[in-house]
C-alpha cells in the first residue's frame, strides 16, 4: 500500500492572508460636518439596487432601474450632538444635509491599508429624543439615506 506524502508547508497565500490580515472595526473613524463622532460604535453605508422584475419566456429576471444609498450609525451616548439644532431645523420647515467621511483603518491589515469614503447628501429618517434603560449604557441607532451619485471613495486597499 502505497501513500501519499501529506504536505505541510501552507500555500504562501494562507500565510499572506493570516487572521491578523483581517479588518478590526476598532480603527474605523467617523466625521459628521466634520466634526469628529469619538463616541461611535459601528457605522454601516451601502447601496441598495432598485429592481424591476422583467419576464422572459417562462423565466422571471429583472432590471435594476434605480439606486439608493442607506446605513445606520450607532452611538454610545455620552453628549446630545447637535440634535436639538437638527430638530428646529426640522421644526422650522428645512430639511438639512450632512456629509459623513468614514475612515477604515487598520496597522495591521495588509499593507497597512486603510480605506476612506465620503457621502454627502446625507438625510436623517428619524431623530431619537431620549431614550434609557436602567442597567444599561445607552446606545441610539440613526438610520441614514444619502443619493449614491454623493457617495465616493477617497483611499482603497491595494494589494
Amino acid at each position: 500500500m502505497k501513500f501519499k506524502i501529506q504536505r505541510f508547508a501552507r500555500d504562501p497565500e494562507d500565510v499572506t492572508y493570516r487572521g491578523r490580515r483581517r479588518w478590526s472595526g476598532n480603527h474605523g473613524i467617523l466625521w459628521l460636518n466634520g466634526e469628529k463622532v469619538f463616541e461611535h460604535k459601528s457605522f454601516e453605508a451601502k447601496v441598495v439596487f432598485n429592481r424591476e422584475d422583467v419576464v422572459i419566456g417562462n423565466s422571471v429576471d429583472s432590471k435594476v432601474v434605480s439606486l439608493g444609498g442607506e446605513g445606520e450609525i450607532v452611538i454610545i451616548n455620552v453628549f446630545n450632538r447637535g440634535f436639538s439644532d437638527y430638530l428646529e431645523e426640522q421644526k422650522a420647515g428645512h430639511d438639512p444635509r450632512f456629509t459623513i467621511v468614514a475612515k477604515h483603518e487598520d496597522p495591521d491589515m495588509l499593507n497597512a491599508g486603510k480605506e476612506r469614503i465620503v457621502i454627502d447628501n446625507v438625510t436623517f429618517d428619524e431623530l431619537v429624543l431620549m431614550q434609557f434603560e436602567k442597567g444599561t449604557v445607552r446606545e441610539t441607532t440613526i438610520p441614514f439615506k444619502f443619493t449614491p451619485e454623493d457617495a465616493q471613495y477617497l483611499e482603497t486597499v491595494e494589494i
